[in-house]
């Protein structure tokens, strides 16, 4: 089980005193200045797990340039207060819409103002009850092309495998989602159960989970759907 202080990034409505500040960080090869606040996931710096999978997944245009068709978007899943929504804005298509999800209201609010600070106009933050009260079917009935996510691995298994099984299943076909997760808090037992529960004999779309790479004691766990 979390602890008090972790779990408050879980909340929807932390009670903590909403301390913020400024903080510098590269993603990329780009320079940001972002808030961030002490309610909210990775205060002091840009956390390991994130920076990993930021180093080492391809571009999001290289994974788009093959889609036709239909527009672009991509979820950025547990987005804190922005940091993946950043990556993802950078090097996205500039018809892309890059869906911020979060049920820290707090993260939602950083996201939103960390992405206008660096003149990202297609960033739309939010909690699954905002986006559907703001969105309704268009958010409802979107497919990711692409998703990142630095998952809350400590919010617990059920929370933690009700997020997954919500968002991953959306996927369009061949859309890609990339995971970092530390294998010391189950990445392998993890990508077991995800194989298992998206390939589900009672589902007709067909996934492909795999290790996609590992760094400094993290894995990067890749979801394919097939079909």
């Amino acid at each position: 089980m979390a602890d008090t202080k972790t779990q408050q990034y879980f909340d929807a409505h932390p009670d903590t005193q909403d301390v913020r500040r400024s903080l510098g960080i590269t993603i990329r090869g780009h320079e940001y200045t972002v808030v961030v606040s002490n309610s909210v996931f990775s205060t002091h710096r840009l956390d390991l797990g994130t920076k990993v999978l930021l180093d080492r997944v391809p571009s999001p245009s290289s994974l788009t340039s093959h889609i036709l068709g239909h527009s672009v978007h991509m979820l950025d899943m547990g987005c804190g207060w922005g940091p993946l929504s950043l990556g993802l804005a950078r090097e996205a298509p500039s018809e892309a819409t890059i869906w911020a999800l979060d049920v820290n209201e707090r993260a939602v609010e950083l996201t939103t103002l960390n992405s206008a600070a660096a003149g990202f106009k297609n960033v739309r933050a939010g909690t699954a009850e905002s986006f559907t009260s703001t969105y309704g079917r268009e958010w409802a009935d979107t497919q990711f092309d692409l998703i990142w996510s630095n998952p809350p691995i400590r919010v617990g298994k059920d929370a933690l495998h009700t997020l997954l099984m919500t968002y991953l299943p959306r996927l369009a076909v061949n859309g890609v989602a990339y995971m970092v997760v530390q294998k010391h808090l189950g990445a392998d037992s993890l990508m077991t159960w995800l194989d298992k529960h998206l390939n589900d004999d009672s589902h007709s779309s067909r996934f492909s989970v795999s290790k996609f790479a590992s760094a400094k004691g993290y894995r990067i766990i890749e979801v394919t759907r097939t079909r």
